[in-house]
């Protein structure tokens, strides 16, 4: 009988150290992203279900690849590099690097990239430039113009809204740039169309 309150204690002790471990391990539930430029939206899926949506923006100067054209790029990428975990919320990152400075949102006069970044790289022939021209999803402090066509080139987000993404999405997840609407599913999106769109775009 003496070693019946041991048992208890160590099943006591077991049971909590597994919802310790649960708790603390990082929740990453989403395995797509596409961003629509039609909804200035972007969709987190899992397993094809769309899950969550957020206010984006894309570039001002519309659809394309060539360099030095601050245009978004369309067609299928994937997340190479998450960049600023752990920094608060508007932390200035120059350079891909935290400079010490944090803004508020609509800062007066300031448009740095700000909180986190979500680096893109291309995987078609007609995007495979995306990463050398440093096209990133990340914040920005403008979160009054998010739902417009106001960016140069990369995918803006508000500043909580893109850590929130940061936290669920892990490097190699990919991610879908198209002209059409959201879905609840990603395979309500037509890939016939959309090529054709990507190559009307360039």
């Amino acid at each position: 009988m003496s070693s019946f309150p041991s048992l208890l204690r160590l099943a006591a002790a077991f049971l909590t150290a597994t919802l310790l471990s649960q708790c603390t391990s990082a929740v990453v539930t989403a395995d797509e992203v596409i961003v629509s430029v039609k909804d200035q939206r972007l969709g987190l899926y899992e397993k094809g279900m769309l899950k969550k949506r957020y206010k984006i923006s894309t570039s001002k100067f519309g659809l394309g690849t060539d360099l030095g054209s601050c245009k978004t790029p369309l067609g299928r990428h994937e997340i190479v590099s998450k960049i600023g975990d752990g920094l608060p919320a508007g932390a200035v990152l120059k350079g891909r690097e935290w400079n010490g400075e944090v803004l508020s949102p609509n800062a007066p006069g300031r448009d740095p990239v700000v909180s986190r970044i979500l680096w893109l790289r291309g995987k078609e022939t007609t995007n495979q430039n995306t990463f050398d021209r440093l096209i990133y999803i990340h914040g920005t402090p403008e979160e009054r113009n998010l739902g417009r066509p106001v960016s140069y080139g990369c995918v803006r987000m508000g500043m909580q809204d893109v850590i929130s993404v940061f936290g669920e999405v892990p490097a190699g997840t990919p991610v879908l740039i198209t002209q059409n609407g959201l879905g609840r599913r990603s395979s309500e999106l037509d890939p016939g169309t959309e090529q054709d769109d990507r190559n009307a775009a360039q």
